[in-house]
């Protein structure tokens, strides 16, 4: 800092603060003659030190706030000092004696002065309070000096340039904040300095030099400023109309990236729609692109414009990408569906030569369903594999052999009805056989069956003989056959075997169960035999209603999300046929609901409009199916998650002349706008439901299903979404209460909170059979995978409750099937990677559930539980396994616990709480987050989810044991 002449226009130092004016005029005095210039050096040494003494005392004293009439000796004299240079600045008596240079250096101890005052939290700094009663003054002095006078001398130039740096220091405090003069001062003195390279700038006059605060304003108001513009008319897009604010956003952004004050700077660059300049920055390096990224991904949920979502993500997708952190750049290329930027991921990574990190790349592929395949590399066979999720069968096995759950469960087992307190159960089993099993029960037992053992390979009710089989009767029979898929679940080889007798059983619903077995056995996991295709096809062109019904299905959950054409021009033709009545419209509604899991999130062309040209077509009898809201279903899960471009279809709708059109509208919305937390979207739900109508509402009940589908995996919403449907509870009809069990379901998969929990308790014991249905139903999904024994406690009350009542007894069975599903080794949860990604198959998997519910009577009640099947294109171990390179298990220590959020927190907190230090393989839970416990290894994800590369740690030096 310039400190020389600073001292020139100081009070003198014997402290007589009378004469302090006196002393500053006879100095003036001296400039003019220009004598004793030694005596003049040697007072500017001692000012300098008074100066020195003065930020010693000033130190050492308490910052309170003193009285006007009571200042310090210290403080009157900062003040005289401070009141002397305006004087000397204003210049008001226009003598000739004080020139340009000696105001410049008056103006410049007032400079000296704001910077280096500091300021506890409670008090406002000395000399900005000192300086208020001729912040008028100095705006007037501001304004009078014409353009022509600075022209003419380049002195006034710096000057004014000067005057308005401190004039937009203390606007900051002093100025009308709606008229944004701080940054007018500071557009001022930029326009200055630039208008005249003569006008040198002093070296320190970055922003930073006034310190953080006041950047921190002049952001908010370049901000206000540039809304201010836009509104006014000017083009957002066009550079040249806000040139002078952009050439500040330049300083004010690296300076708060380099002072670990990034959020604030994405904050600016949102605020004036430029954040591409973030990538130009050279200041963002391996230190901070982490919380940069961590900004813009958790922001961009806040985001109304679809455009500026995605560009928030595109920034955040480049700034991993040019850091060489290809994991996450794949992460966030998959949350905006971009899945044309996976081969050039995969090329940058061949380029540098990270096996390991491919990898990696490849089993987050499969983790998330999809459907891509590596050429022209090497490994192309291995990679292949991970992506097409080959191992997982062996993987989960080996993790069940570890947690010592390899003992097949019976259904008795979950259910445990020997502690039923009326014992009603037990007793009624042992009166010597004559009582015989109901049908319902044993299909619920079937299901319970199929849950618990997924994925173990063996049961103690369908894998030993055939005899369950045939306990069952018609589509009792079927779903039973089919249980075998899910039992064998991802384990294709072995799987097929097992299942291939009933293929060619004589009865066809046993023979439909197994072409459905196929279909379930394959979710999710890629084979090159492609067997559910080879052996399904045959029943879809066949003539048997129930071998097509069961082959779309089979169809729909294997190839969920892989978008497969040979699949698509198959199913095709039966949605666009129209014979066969009742039986002819669920063929339809399963082939379009199959198409919509097959096609998920990719929006077609084709399927969508052969789905709505079907809907154009059908007649009114057709529509009033029971199943005709499949149809629908299929359309939504179509454009699931891509926000505005299911446009177009929901214009396309609005031609077909049946209630349910307004139906499919709503479903096609809702599942277009899943998980982005649009609170638009929200409230255009919430005022669907405004309407009272008792009958004909289902289109509220899908709005209200919407609320929980548009709040999922974001916090915030999902709290405010929970208040929303308190409210519905109270003041709204019967339809929008029977859907809210469900809207909370889907806002909690796998997560059994208090409180839910609690509220569904209440709700399964409500009058309406609808409501409590779905609740019990609902407590089965909140709490799928978990064995919570709160919840298992709850259901077998419930069990007790209903033993009376066959509709809901099938549905708390159900609910104990899922809340023990996998013998709580598997969640059901969509999102996934650190709550960053939702797998659009494993959502549609539960929506099919979740629409079903919507009309139990006819869906799951009736004959199409097999439905209940899709769950398993959700289903995916809870695990955390770390392997080495050449993908054998290699255990280490690792903490879990509660997850912390951290966006935008300064310096480097803990991300997760409550933790416990477990050795991997380790179960994680949907809210939980896990960290590695030792410094021995480093982990190529940053993610610690699913199948974990580990490589050794080149810095670990193991301590010497003493």
């Amino acid at each position: 800092r310039p400190s020389g002449p600073n001292s020139t226009t100081m009070a003198s130092p014997n402290g007589d603060d009378e004469n302090a004016a006196v002393d500053l005029t006879a100095e003036t005095d001296k400039a003019k003659a220009q004598e004793n210039g030694d005596k003049s050096s040697g007072k500017k040494k001692s000012g300098k030190k008074s100066k020195k003494g003065k930020k010693k005392g000033k130190g050492n004293k308490d910052d309170a706030i003193v009285e006007e009439n009571t200042l310090s000796e210290e403080d009157q004299e900062l003040k005289d000092r401070l009141e002397t240079c305006v004087t000397t600045v204003t210049n008001a008596a226009n003598e000739a004696a004080v020139t340009v240079p000696l105001r410049l250096r008056a103006l410049d101890v007032i400079v000296s002065e704001l910077r280096s005052a500091t300021s506890s939290m409670t008090s406002v700094p000395k000399p900005l309070k000192f300086l208020r009663p001729h912040f008028d003054t100095l705006k007037k002095l501001h304004a009078g000096i014409a353009d022509a006078v600075v022209k003419a001398d380049v002195e006034m130039l710096t000057l004014r340039a000067r005057l308005a740096d401190v004039l937009s220091v203390l606007a900051m405090t002093m100025g009308k904040h709606e008229e944004r003069e701080s940054l007018q001062f500071k557009l001022s003195a930029f326009k200055d300095y630039e208008s005249n390279s003569a006008a040198t700038r002093p070296d320190d006059d970055n922003l930073g030099a006034w310190g953080h605060e006041f950047v921190r304003s002049l952001a908010g108001e370049i901000g206000q400023e540039y809304n201010a513009r836009v509104i006014a008319g000017s083009d957002p897009d066009d550079d040249a109309q806000f040139a002078d604010l952009l050439s500040m956003v330049d300083v004010v952004v690296p300076f708060h990236v380099s002072h670990n004050a990034e959020a604030e700077a994405v904050d600016l660059l949102i605020e004036v729609q430029r954040l591409k300049k973030l990538l130009d920055l050279d200041t963002i390096n391996e230190h901070n692109y982490g919380r940069i990224c961590l900004y813009l991904t958790k922001t961009a949920d806040f985001m109304s414009d679809p455009d500026d979502y995605v560009e928030m993500l595109e920034t955040a997708y480049e700034l991993f990408r040019t850091q060489g952190q290809f994991f996450d750049a794949l992460r966030v290329a998959l949350r905006m569906s971009n899945e044309e930027a996976i081969p050039e991921l995969f090329e940058q990574v061949g380029a540098a030569e990270d096996g390991l990190m491919k990898k990696q790349m490849c089993l987050l592929l499969a983790r998330h369903r999809v459907n891509y395949e590596i050429e022209d590399d090497d490994d192309e066979d291995e990679l292949n594999e991970l992506i097409g999720n080959v191992k997982l069968s062996e993987q989960f096995l080996k993790v069940a052999q570890d947690l010592d759950v390899m003992e097949p469960k019976t259904p008795e087992d979950i259910y445990k009805s020997h502690l039923a307190e009326t014992g009603g159960f037990s007793r009624r089993r042992d009166t010597g056989g004559a009582q015989v099993d109901s049908a319902r029960a044993n299909l619920a037992s079937t299901f319970v069956n199929a849950f618990v053992n997924a994925g173990f390979g063996q049961d103690k009710l369908m894998t030993p003989d055939n005899e369950w089989l045939y306990k069952n009767k018609d589509h009792g029979m079927m779903s039973a056959a089919a249980s075998l898929g899910s039992i064998l679940l991802w384990n294709v080889e072995e799987g097929l075997t097992q299942i291939d007798k009933f293929l060619y059983s004589s009865e066809d619903y046993v023979k439909a169960g197994a072409a459905l077995a196929v279909g379930i056995l394959s979710s999710g996991v890629k084979n090159d035999a492609d067997p559910a295709l080879a052996l399904l096809s045959e029943h879809i062109e066949g003539d048997v209603h129930i071998m097509k019904c069961a082959a779309c299905t089979g169809l729909g959950i294997a190839y969920a999300g892989a978008a497969r054409e040979e699949v698509m021009d198959l199913l095709l033709p039966v949605v666009e046929s129209s014979e066969g009545g009742a039986d002819g419209m669920l063929e339809v509604s399963l082939a379009a609901l199959a198409l919509g899991m097959i096609y998920v999130g990719k929006c077609d062309e084709t399927v969508g409009s052969t789905i709505v040209q079907r809907m154009m077509e059908a007649t009114d009898e057709e529509l009033n199916h029971s199943h005709a809201r499949f149809l629908c279903l299929g359309l939504g899960l179509l454009f699931l998650g891509r926000m505005e471009k299911a446009d177009a279809m929901i214009e396309a709708l609005k031609t077909v002349e049946h209630k349910i059109a307004k139906y499919a509208a709503v479903v096609l919305d809702t599942c277009a706008y899943a998980g982005s937390g649009n609170v638009l979207k929200v409230q255009e739900m919430l005022h669907h439901c405004t309407e009272h109508l008792a009958e004909d509402a289902e289109h509220q009940m899908a709005a209200v299903i919407g609320i929980g589908m548009i709040s999922m995996g974001e916090d915030v919403g999902s709290e405010m979404a929970l208040r929303a449907f308190e409210h519905l509870l109270h003041y709204c009809e019967l339809p929008i209460k029977r859907a809210v069990p469900l809207a909370l379901a889907i806002l909690n998969i796998s997560n059994p909170d208090y409180g839910i929990i609690d509220q569904l308790s209440r709700l399964s014991h409500d009058p309406d059979t609808e409501i409590s249905q779905n609740a019990v139903l609902a407590m089965g999904i909140v709490s799928a995978g978990t064995n919570n024994s709160r919840v298992a406690g709850l259901l077998r009350q419930l069990g007790e409750f209903y033993s009376k009542e066959a509709g809901h007894m099938f549905c708390v069975r159900i609910a104990q099937g899922m809340l023990h599903m996998g013998k709580g080794l598997i969640s059901l949860n969509p999102v996934h990677s650190d709550r960053l990604l939702m797998n659009p198959a494993a959502l549609g998997g539960m929506l099919v559930l979740i629409h079903s519910c919507l009309d139990l009577k006819s869906t799951l009640l009736d004959k199409t539980h097999y439905l209940l099947y899709y769950l398993t294109c959700a289903m995916n171990p809870r695990v955390i396994i770390t392997v080495n390179d050449d993908m054998e298990w290699r255990p280490v220590t690792v903490r879990v616990g509660q997850a912390v959020e951290t966006v935008g927190q300064a310096g480097k907190p803990k991300t997760i709480t409550g933790f416990q230090t477990h050795t991997t393989p380790v179960l994680i839970g949907s809210k939980e987050r896990a960290e590695l416990g030792t410094e021995e290894v480093l982990s190529v994800s940053s993610v610690l989810e699913g199948i974990v590369i580990v490589k050794d740690n080149p810095d670990y030096e193991k301590e010497e044991e003493g």
